[in-house]
């Protein structure tokens, strides 16, 4: 599953894009703020304790579900017929499954050549989600069939089997019944053995209306009239592999779609909503390049006859891997050649490469519970990049992984409240709290180390041993540790046990000293921590895989080491005195570095001259800033090095000093000084605002489109003059219609018009909105209304937030994009969510859209799948208040100074 994110720029995510909007707590930074608060006082309520949770029993199991579903897209029910072969492994009087909002009307089970019992009572227990059937005799061993007669509701969830509202062509409103059963929804669409490791076949038929589509895992065998009613037909999908209840999935609606064949002979087709099949054909060539580039790297064929990749409108996700039937968001999978921009191509290219890699990892080999969900999502979110990275070399994508997922991570994980990798999970009511950056983004980045380590041939080869050993079955996180150990002969399961079962990463401390023709090296590891130097008894420590590169070859590492102690000296042969030496080569070893003043100083001409590779001066950046924000290094000495990056052409490299320079602008937006850091951030920006000019140059590509929309919106966000004129006339054009704004200067253009503009801006944004015809348009400026300055016009689009012209799924990036872009902002977007929390919680009940949007938690508001959230919310209130206290008088100093003489550029 893809978490969608506040924001699809150009990586993700969580959810993913860019900077999502900063948490709502974290920004609610008032003067007070500089007063260190307990939890306490912020009105944080102790955490309930967890229900003792108890997975199902083992005596009755499924082997086929043959099931039949009639939605009614009318009334938002559905009637079902269950046939299960089961198998009773111990003799019983009951059957305990999930079941969830879902009324049994009869229940039997007929023992094979046996006479059928009828089950004589239905217990539900609706706060465990089960049903316990009770029989009136004995169950003996042995196989039989149960048949479950049920009926339930389409739900506007987006949970389970619900319904999701589209508008045809010509303007009607009508609803189409989709599903999305991760981790613990298949059961409000039947009742099932709802757990990962109970695996089963599936023989699935829908009864629809029969001028619409059905869509389900398998392909069609079988359409044929419904004998009660003319209007309706019966499909019959062909029997599933042994699968997950999770994976399962069924779309009753009205699509067009797209179709090729992969070079595998796999059938690929993708859907669209009616009118716009055109829009489905980037993703289409996506996944049709994709798909041989998985066989081929695991060496195991795609095990079903077809896949479909679908769009669909109500979609709380970013995407649903489902076996062979993937959901989308609309945004996720539709791409106009003229109206979409290069981060959505991209978006697109890295979700769809990120299913279809849950195909093997995940759907054919599945998690034997969600305790190893993270391996799930990690590895899908590492080897997304490497599939994009083989079909679009030119998007540079390792070094955009670095920004998007590898640094994310690292902020999440240097807090106290963060967790391991690995989770232990109990009440499936958890499970959404671990949907987060260190399941998705610390988990690629600990398989990307892990990879490097090993080397790609040995890498694929213990993949090759996993997915063949355990497919059709389930694994845990050991398995996979076991397969790659042997094909590599590396202490694999050691190395990765102090990266997986204990939580944050180290730093490395390293100063050197020249021994005639030599470089020695003394390293230091100890827990990186956002609150300042570890000062705990019994320091955790790593086994870190360590690369360290010179001047000689900036590309190459001239050694490699396992560091498995708190301290090591390391002997780097022929290093001459003047040149530089650098740790973690390509940033890829998941730490940071803290260099003695001398190695640091030799390092910086590298940033100046570009001699050092974009991904480790991007890497050089974010430790620095890291290390300022945990009071381990001045502020002021991270604003120095930032002036150094004056010649930088990197797109992704100009990102991540973006996202920084938003986050101080952020922390000093209640000082006096506010102004002096925008001008700062003008300072930086102008001259490669300037050189990139407003248009594309012949010659440029994907890259030059990202970096030309960064930093036209980072300073006309900050009210550079010219940048500012420039995108008022650009934008008048396009609302006249005499020059339509290219999709990559749409969010830019639209963001510097609102923040600097009036009532009359808001009103012909909300109605460029509500004459969009495409999602990607519709988010494009749900993302940016909450730049909007004024009191009154910051409520009216917090009250559009909930309005009926915004998706349900979208409501949360308005609300964020309304606490992240002003101090007004955060506190009215506060006082919204507090007034409105019964809808939005009613909206989201307990899903991670919640915890995406609830970053405060109140004993009378109770969200548990938000729990961690809001710790790590509160604390990072109090690590702003600390970092704001300690160096704001000396940023305020060094700006002062700045401007009396500014540097010569």
């Amino acid at each position: 599953m893809w978490l969608a994110a506040a924001a699809p720029s150009v990586a993700r995510r969580l959810l993913y894009l860019g900077p999502p909007p900063p948490p709502l707590l974290l920004l609610l930074l008032s003067r007070s703020s500089r007063r260190r608060h307990s939890l306490h006082s912020l009105g944080l309520a102790a955490m309930p304790e967890k229900r003792p949770f108890e997975r199902l029993p083992a005596d009755v199991s499924p082997i086929n579900y043959s099931l039949c579903l009639k939605p009614d897209l009318l009334d938002f029910t559905f009637e079902g017929k269950l046939e299960a072969a089961a198998q009773v492994r111990q003799a019983t009087n009951q059957i305990v499954m999930n079941c969830a909002d879902i009324d049994i009307i009869t229940a039997s089970y007929a023992p094979e050549g046996d006479e059928e019992i009828h089950a004589t009572g239905f217990n539900y227990q609706n706060e465990d989600e089960k049903v316990t059937l009770s029989f009136p005799s004995t169950l003996q061993t042995g196989t039989g069939t149960l048949k479950i007669d049920f009926v339930g509701e389409l739900n506007d969830k987006m949970k389970g089997f619900y319904r999701s509202k589209y508008t045809t062509p010509s303007g009607e409103v009508r609803y189409a019944a989709v599903t999305q059963f991760e981790a613990t929804d298949a059961r409000r669409a039947f009742p099932c053995w709802d757990e990962p490791a109970i695996k089963a076949t599936f023989d699935i038929s829908l009864v629809v209306p029969k001028d619409r589509v059905a869509l389900s895992n398998m392909n069609v065998i079988d359409r044929k009239p419904y004998p009660d009613d003319e209007n309706l037909v019966e499909v019959k999908f062909a029997r599933t592999p042994v699968m997950s209840t999770y994976l399962v999935a069924f779309v009753v609606g009205e699509y067009d779609f797209v179709e090729t064949r992969s070079k595998d002979g796999v059938c690929v087709r993708v859907y669209t909503p009616v009118g716009k099949a055109e829009q489905g054909k980037f993703a289409l060539e996506v996944a049709a390049k994709t798909l041989p580039f998985y066989k081929d790297y695991f060496n195991v064929p795609y095990p079903l006859p077809k896949i479909d990749l679908i769009a669909i409108a109500d979609f709380a996700a970013g995407a649903m891997e489902n076996w062979g039937l993937v959901t989308y968001r609309e945004t996720a999978l539709l791409i106009d050649p003229k109206n979409s921009c290069s981060s959505s191509r991209q978006w697109v290219a890295l979700v769809v490469g990120h299913e279809l890699a849950h195909q093997w990892f995940g759907n054919l080999v599945t998690m034997e519970w969600w305790t190893h969900l993270w391996l799930n999502e990690g590895f899908a979110s590492w080897i997304e990049y490497l599939c994009v990275d083989h079909c679009f070399p030119e998007y540079d994508i390792w070094t955009q992984f670095v920004s998007a997922d590898y640094t994310r991570a690292q902020e999440l994980d240097a807090l106290d409240n963060s967790h391991p990798i690995e989770v232990s999970v109990g009440h499936p009511s958890e499970v959404d709290e671990i949907f987060d950056a260190i399941s998705y983004s610390k988990g690629a980045s600990v398989i990307r180390m892990l990879h490097d380590y090993i080397g790609d041939k040995d890498f694929k080869k213990g993949m090759n041993m996993y997915l063949t050993k355990f497919q059709q079955k389930n694994a845990a996180t050991e398995d996979l540790w076991e397969s790659l150990e042997n094909a590599s002969g590396k202490p694999i399961a050691a190395v990765m046990s102090t990266w997986t079962k204990q939580m944050g990463f180290p730093l490395i401390y390293v100063e050197a000293e020249q021994v005639e023709d030599d470089r020695l090296l003394k390293l230091s590891q100890k827990k990186f921590c956002a609150s300042g130097p570890y000062v705990g008894e019994d320091c955790p420590q790593w086994m870190v895989p360590i690369t360290i590169s010179t001047s000689e070859d900036p590309n190459q590492a001239k050694l490699k080491i396992l560091m498995d102690k708190p301290e090591m000296n390391v002997v780097l042969q022929n290093v001459k005195p003047d040149q530089w030496v650098k740790l973690n080569l390509g940033t890829v070893g998941f730490y940071r570095t803290q260099y003695s003043s001398a190695m640091l100083e030799s390092l910086l001409p590298g940033i100046r001259d570009l001699s050092l590779p974009p991904v480790d001066r991007l890497g050089l950046q974010n430790d620095l800033f890291s290390l300022a924000r945990a009071g381990i290094i001045s502020t002021v000495e991270v604003l120095k090095v930032m002036e150094a990056f004056v010649n930088e052409p990197n797109y992704t490299v100009w990102s991540d000093l973006s996202c920084n320079l938003g986050i101080l602008s952020t922390l000093l937006s209640h000082t006096d000084f506010y102004e002096e850091i925008q001008e700062f951030v003008k300072d930086v920006f102008s001259p490669i605002g300037e050189r990139l000019g407003w248009d594309p140059k012949p010659g440029e590509g994907h890259l030059d489109a990202l970096l030309r929309g960064l930093v036209l919106g980072k300073l006309g966000k900050a009210g550079h003059k010219a940048t500012l004129e420039e995108a008022r006339r650009r934008f008048k054009d396009h609302v006249e219609g005499k020059q339509i704004l290219s999709a990559d200067l749409r969010s830019p253009v639209y963001l510097t018009v609102l923040k600097h503009g009036d009532g009359t801006t808001l009103d012909i944004m909300l109605k460029l909105h509500k004459q969009a015809d495409m999602q990607e348009e519709k988010n494009r400026i749900e993302r940016v209304l909450g730049a909007t300055l004024l009191p009154d016009l910051i409520q009216k689009v917090l009250t559009f937030a909930l309005s009926e012209e915004v998706r349900p799924q979208d409501t949360v990036s308005v609300i964020g994009g309304v606490a992240g872009g002003s101090k007004h902002g955060r506190k009215a977007a506060w006082k919204f969510i507090k007034d409105n929390w019964e809808e939005l919680y009613n909206r989201y009940q307990g899903g991670f859209l919640i915890s995406r949007l609830i970053k405060a938690f109140f004993e009378s508001h109770p969200a548990p799948s938000a729990e961690r959230t809001i710790q790590q919310c509160c604390e990072n209130i109090l690590l702003n208040a600390a970092w704001l206290k300690r160096d704001a008088d000396s940023i305020h100093q060094y700006l002062l100074q700045r401007k009396a003489s500014p540097p010569a550029v």
